[in-house]
């Protein structure tokens, strides 16, 4: 570490949970962010700012005016850019010295499969049902931890899916891919702007707390936030041994080497 990120990072150094080591961590990690909206702008200001040696950032979406409101990566000179391209000017200001690469292209699975292998961590920061079932996907096929969160009028969720560990649920045992969703968006709806700045942020901490190995993560519980009265709920989930994602890998895994 050079002598301008001791002094950059040194509130992150002088924490005892943190210290250099984490810190040296954070500098030599790859974080896939896909979403560049509301929740991802949040986090991936949080995670440059932090020192996370390496971001990529997936959005095919342009900025539209009506983004401004919760997204603040974005600016208004900004509008019909590229948020990616957007996203990762405004990280590059923040942080010149870490790596950004810039994916403006739709989140489908073959796309997924080649950017999640290649990353230490996934945050899905997306707005729709089949996007989440595709990073779940892909995350549980190449062993990354996923932090996903979600939050649409007043109400807000979080998790980590960490399927490194053989007894923890992955997003599709608790959200089945099978399910009718009725999805309802921010378009429809509306979102509170604070609120999603709450979530990325929140993703962005379990994220960091992964990467440095400190702490305990959200792993095997759903955090739901309430904006309107500040409540905090939370709830177990277990893994879904007939899980149509993870229990056929689990199952695999349990066979000996020939």
């Amino acid at each position: 570490m050079t002598d301008g990120q001791l002094l950059r990072y040194s509130r992150h150094i002088l924490l005892d949970a943190v210290g250099i080591e984490g810190q040296d961590r954070l500098l030599a990690a790859h974080a896939l962010v896909i979403g560049a909206g509301g929740l991802g702008s949040p986090a991936l200001l949080y995670l440059a700012s932090a020192g996370v040696g390496h971001l990529t950032v997936v959005d095919h979406d342009t900025v539209d005016l009506t983004n401004l409101q919760r997204q603040i990566v974005h600016q208004e000179d900004r509008v019909g850019e590229l948020k990616a391209v957007s996203a990762a000017r405004t990280l590059q200001a923040l942080n010149s010295e870490i790596r950004i690469d810039v994916v403006s292209e739709r989140a489908d699975a073959s796309l997924l499969d080649r950017l999640v292998q290649a990353a230490d961590i996934v945050l899905d920061c997306s707005d729709n049902y089949p996007t989440r079932q595709a990073v779940n996907a892909a995350c549980v096929r190449w062993r990354r931890p996923l932090v996903s969160a979600a939050a649409i009028g007043l109400d807000g969720q979080i998790s980590v899916w960490d399927t490194r560990e053989p007894d923890q649920p992955c997003y599709a045992c608790v959200f089945p891919p099978a399910d009718a969703v009725d999805e309802v968006r921010c378009a429809t709806m509306g979102v509170l702007a604070p609120l999603v700045g709450m979530m990325g942020s929140l993703q962005a901490l379990e994220a960091i707390k992964l990467l440095a190995r400190t702490g305990s993560s959200l792993a095997g519980r759903l955090l739901m936030v309430s904006g309107l009265t500040l409540d905090f709920d939370q709830i177990r989930v277990a893994r879904d041994p007939a899980c149509p994602v993870c229990g056929a890998r689990h199952t695999n895994d349990a066979r000996p080497s020939p």
